[in-house]
């Protein structure tokens, strides 16, 4: 019995203990294990795989009676170690479909100041009449649901071997298509509009969550042919490059003629275009790409949209990946803002700068996601937050000198206080439709975590050589947040599962204090700092000494290891009268009437 109660004894000393350690902000992440697919450095594995899809589409335009009609062969390849029985496809088009989750539910718009994307289609009810679905020449009955249709093989489609999936369809383009696209009397911006596959990964296998607004796409990477029919009097811009464009149609009967406009592209995941009959043509050149801005001429501030887009394109290029494809479009229209590869649709603009941002921050996402192709209907932060983040410095270029360039980078810093609400801030790892502030979880909040990350965390030199080494290594692929994780580790040289835990996983809060300037019994001086919140974060400490003389000194995040109460030795010979911590203003400090001492 003695013995019993001398181990429970011992345990009870010792259980405090396990539990401190084991609530440490330093403890390792707990990250899906890595395996031959993907590694523990953050790189993709020996056997790393990816599915592949091409499509070749045949659509006309119908403008005059505001329909879309197309035909489509879907070459699928089966890159995995999987065998399938049936294949996932995307019908975003029903997204306006009177059996939609979307019209069923009526989803709240999503707010961004100003802008509103709406997704309840403003009482226009439709979507995909599909005419056909084959197999090798077999008709097969497809199961829809919503904006997901599944295809159930005639035969188990093997490792290594492809299948054709041939698709006919139709829809009416609505004015206003779920705040993505949709027309505005004789100009279409399409997209969205045909049958495309979902995502079949090493992750979660099928990726075939519903279309309902919040949160984009994640898609296969493949190549496309497409050919369009539209009006002769119209000017198309699209994904691709333009292969050909043909004279009228004499054949065609109708009250007007149709031109052929076919489109080629390689290593995309998706095709969209603009098409209409009177938008003014700017163009230039960068690095052998052409930059091309089309637009009414009722939009006033788009004179300068092709600048704007050269300097966009231009910078991006240099700081992070080089632009790989052969144009980069912007079309003004009425469509907040949708990205695209190699096309972008944004709207007129109320102001200079609002044009700007939103224009560059369009063409951001040629890298995010559509060269980096991560799964945005889970993750919108690793796509519209690394955007938003490399936008601060393009925005801030753009307009150096002004009040607004100035501001620009600390502008979701000064957000803080009205979107992190103790109680109601939502992780940045919330699924988007599960977010009642995406402005602020997918936005915002990841582009001030990567500022911070890069210039008070790694520093600018050690982190852009990491963030540029990510991007390179997944190009073209799908990584997760794990991957992020592990690279941005791998290659810094810096354990930073603290930092993803508080940024990401939590709604954790700082709020650093200077505690006390304390004697020593030797003679000198210890400067006691204290983490009064759940985020841990480095620490600068700006000292006044008595003679009027001040420095500012930076610990590193590693001074929280032993606790939430340190106290700096004091180096030099002069008395210390004054001390602050985060001197600059830098953090999302929750309480800053304790950062100074004395108070």
């Amino acid at each position: 019995m003695n013995r019993v109660i001398a181990v429970i004894v011992a345990w009870a000393a010792v259980a405090p203990m396990a539990h401190a350690q084991q609530a440490s902000p330093f403890r390792p992440l707990d990250l899906p294990a890595a395996n031959v697919y993907r590694s523990g450095s953050g790189r993709p594995g020996p056997q790393y795989w990816q599915q592949r899809a091409d499509y070749r589409i045949d659509a006309t335009l119908d403008a005059a009676n505001g329909e879309l009609r197309g035909r489509e062969t879907i070459t699928y390849t089966n890159n995995s170690p999987d065998t399938l029985h049936y294949i996932w496809l995307h019908v975003e088009q029903n997204i306006c479909a009177p059996s939609s989750i979307t019209n069923k539910l009526n989803q709240p718009p999503l707010v961004f100041g100003p802008s509103a994307f709406d997704f309840s289609c403003r009482g226009f009810a439709g979507g995909d009449s599909l005419e056909s679905v084959a197999i090798g020449g077999r008709a097969v009955k497809p199961v829809l649901d919503g904006t997901t249709m599944r295809v159930d093989l005639p035969a188990p489609l093997l490792p290594r071997a492809n299948l054709a999936i041939d698709i006919a369809w139709r829809f009416r383009v609505p004015d206003y298509g779920a705040g993505r696209m949709g027309r505005a009397g004789p100009l279409f911006e399409i997209a969205q509009w045909y049958p495309r596959v979902a995502v079949y990964d090493d992750v979660r296998g099928w990726n075939h969550e519903p279309y309902i607004g919040a949160g984009e796409f994640y898609l296969e990477y493949g190549s496309f042919d497409v050919s369009l029919q539209v009006p002769a009097n119209y000017v198309v811009a699209a994904t691709g490059k333009l292969l050909k464009a043909s004279s009228a149609n004499p054949n065609y009967t109708s009250a007007s003629q149709l031109r052929s406009w076919r489109f080629h592209a390689d290593s995309v995941r998706d095709f969209a275009f603009a098409a209409a009959p009177n938008f003014r043509w700017d163009a230039s050149g960068y690095n052998g790409i052409l930059i091309n801005t089309l637009y009414r001429t009722s939009a006033q501030y788009w004179t300068e949209a092709n600048r704007m887009a050269r300097a966009t394109i231009k910078h991006f290029s240099e700081q992070w990946y080089p632009y790989p494809y052969p144009h980069a479009t912007t079309v003004e229209g009425p469509i907040e803002g949708m990205e695209y590869p190699m096309l972008t649709f944004v709207p007129a603009g109320v102001s200079r700068e609002d044009l700007q941002w939103v224009l560059m921050h369009e063409f951001g996402h040629e890298w995010f996601p559509m060269i980096v192709g991560s799964n945005e209907r889970l993750y919108p932060w690793m796509d519209e937050g690394f955007n938003t983040f490399i936008d601060t410095n393009e925005a801030a270029s753009y307009f150096a000198g002004t009040a607004y360039g100035d501001s620009v980078p600390q502008m979701a810093l000064h957000l803080y206080p009205e979107h992190a609400l103790e109680g109601k801030e939502q992780p940045l790892s919330s699924r988007p439709i599960d977010v009642h502030d995406l402005f602020w979880v997918a936005y915002r909040k990841p582009q001030l975590m990567m500022n911070l990350l890069r210039w008070e965390v790694l520093g600018k030199e050690r982190f852009d050589a990491a963030f540029r080494a990510y991007i390179a290594t997944w190009a073209y692929k799908h990584p997760t947040p794990a991957d992020f994780f592990r690279m941005m580790r791998d290659h810094s040289g810096v354990d930073l599962d603290w930092f993803w835990r508080g940024w990401v996983y939590t709604t954790a809060r700082l709020d650093q204090s200077v505690e006390a300037i304390a004697a020593t019994p030797e003679g000198g001086q210890n400067v006691v700092v204290a983490n009064n919140g759940t985020m841990v974060m480095p620490v600068e400490l700006k000292l006044t000494y008595a003679n009027g003389r001040s420095e500012t000194v930076r610990l590193p995040v590693d001074m929280w290891n032993l606790g939430s109460r340190f106290e700096y030795r004091v180096r030099a010979s002069d008395k210390v009268v004054g001390a602050e911590v985060d001197p600059r203003g830098v953090y999302p400090d929750t309480d800053r009437a304790n950062n100074r001492w004395p108070r």
